[in-house]
């Protein structure tokens, strides 16, 4: 059955009980209805951030041999598969848990809790990352004062607009996006002006086919890397509960986000490779050069005043991604915690704001943690992206797992059962998040890994308390 038959029917939701349905269960007070479509959209542009792939072109050059333009292309396949699912779940299972909520009803408590579990890690570190991109570009123009110092300010104005409530968030944030769209456009516009006149520093094809030995391996290691960048689309569905038009406006905003994306970061990261006097070699040769290679590119070519106006839109485009994601990290937190697979207080909505204060005030705390640490390390943006994206990567797994389990296996979507929708579709969609998975950093693999066991511990905890009770 098709999506706009699917956009016809009333909102429902039959495998979830209707106390967890809405969010009137958490103490204190509850989300409201105040976001549209456009902002919506707004809301995901700045999480995912129109210059996002500036932060990560370095990291991309280097791992991907040149290739960086493919990398996004297969990145934007991989992710279009994950959107798809998230629009057919967020209208069967209303829910600003996401995938702890989508994973609950179609597979089992027990899946439910991990895959909410793992996207924490993403939650939880992607506004770290986004921080961190913050500072690296702020102490590409004041290199006197050191990253750290940015970073803790960032977090500092973005929690307390999170605290403010959504309405006034929205606000500020639709100018943000307007203002990194045209400083983009600027780059991008100024950068191929350049490079007609003068030509480019490698092939024109280079982005496509990378500057030396095309590599599949390397181009996937890349993915896993690169489909940070789009980690933003998806937290609009924590939002579910606070759509004027619901599930089906939520849909709408995040396959709109996506394709928005997808040719920003193609456009952006093949000029950037065509100014780049930086080898893909040199990046490998030197990581500390990778967070600051894209406003080399520009500085070198288009002028130290490019440089200096990017560097400050993307620093403040970062900023308040971070700012979003800290917002949908609070909302997981809280439905988790209403349902009780985490401490309950994170459940608390203030009564005034209509905000999970408790949640944002815990998300933040974990982002100075650790962007705090990051900073410190010469291949810290290296390793906090790649640890983002195994947590995204694994509950994106679930996610894919919970469409066949809930319209398949138990037959409760309002959508008549399809063996391609909700089969074949999002079996593919695992397998290649799969394939992205196993090409990701080791070190990144490892601590995925004992976050994994630290949750296990902690269900146990729950479920043997829940026994005794």
């Amino acid at each position: 059955m098709d999506d706009q038959t699917a956009d016809e029917r009333p909102e429902q939701s039959s495998a979830v009980p209707t106390h967890e349905d809405t969010a009137a269960s958490a103490k204190g007070g509850s989300l409201r209805r105040t976001i549209g479509l456009s902002e919506l959209v707004f809301f995901g542009l700045v999480f995912i951030g129109p210059a996002a792939a500036v932060g990560v072109f370095g990291t991309l050059d280097a791992r991907s041999g040149g290739a960086v333009a493919l990398v996004y292309i297969v990145a934007t396949i991989v992710m279009a598969f994950t959107a798809v699912s998230y629009m057919r779940m967020s209208r069967e299972v209303p829910r600003a848990g996401t995938v702890f909520a989508y994973a609950s009803a179609g597979i089992g408590k027990t899946a439910g809790f991990v895959a909410g579990w793992m996207i924490l890690l993403d939650y939880l570190f992607i506004p770290s990352v986004a921080y961190l991109f913050t500072g690296i570009a702020l102490n590409s123009i004041f290199p006197a004062l050191p990253v750290w110092v940015f970073v803790a300010v960032a977090v500092v104005l973005t929690t307390g607009l999170n605290l403010a409530g959504v309405k006034i968030a929205s606000r500020v944030i639709t100018g943000v996006v307007l203002a990194e769209l045209a400083v983009l456009a600027l780059v991008l516009i100024v950068g191929i002006a350049y490079l007609v006149q003068n030509g480019p520093t490698r092939g024109w094809m280079t982005p496509l086919t990378g500057v030396d030995a095309f590599s599949v391996t390397a181009v996937l290691a890349a993915v896993s890397v690169a489909v940070l960048s789009y980690l933003g689309f998806d937290s609009l569905a924590t939002f579910s509960e606070e759509a004027k038009g619901g599930p089906r406006i939520v849909g709408r905003a995040t396959l709109i986000c996506l394709v928005l994306a997808g040719v920003f970061f193609v456009a952006q990261t093949w000029v950037g490779s065509l100014l780049s006097p930086l080898t893909p070699a040199d990046l490998q040769t030197d990581p500390s050069l990778e967070g600051a290679a894209y406003y080399s590119a520009v500085d070198s070519t288009l002028g130290s005043w490019l440089h200096w106006l990017l560097a400050l839109a993307k620093a403040v485009g970062a900023a308040f991604s971070a700012m979003i994601g800290q917002a949908a990290g609070s909302r997981i937190l809280m439905d988790m915690g209403r349902s009780r697979q985490v401490p309950s207080f994170l459940a608390e909505v203030a009564p005034k704001t209509g905000v999970p204060w408790k949640g944002i005030l815990v998300a933040a705390g974990g982002n100075v943690v650790v962007a705090g640490w990051a900073a410190t390390r010469a291949d810290g943006l290296d390793q906090l992206t790649s640890i983002v994206n195994v947590g995204a990567l694994t509950a994106f797994v679930f996610l894919q797992a919970s469409v066949v389990g809930y319209f398949l296996v138990k037959k409760q979507g309002s959508e008549a059962p399809s063996w391609f929708n909700h089969g074949l579709v999002p079996v593919v969609g695992a397998g290649l998040l799969i394939a992205v998975f196993v090409s990701a950093n080791p070190l990144a693999l490892v601590i995925g890994s004992v976050w994994l066991a630290i949750g296990i511990a902690v269900f146990a905890v729950n479920n043997r308390r829940k026994l005794r009770a």
